[in-house]
């Protein structure tokens, strides 16, 4: 499955590594891409419940997926 999210909140590459990074490390996941001018996260993953787990990991990293 693959769910482009739209995430408030980056401004730099260190959000980008930051996000890139900590949601790449999830199981279940198999790609993050973020697109920083267009502020979305592209996930690529294997089930709904990895898709919570994504949306709470770029919360706790201080970003709003809105």
């Amino acid at each position: 499955m693959k769910e482009v999210l739209n995430v408030e909140g980056m401004s730099c590459q260190h959000c980008v590594n930051a996000v890139e990074t900590n949601v790449g490390e999830l199981a279940g996941v198999s790609s993050v891409k973020v697109d920083l001018p267009a502020n979305q996260v592209t996930v690529e993953y294997d089930n709904e419940a990895t898709m919570k787990q994504v949306k709470e990991t770029i919360e706790d990293q201080g970003y709003d997926v809105v």
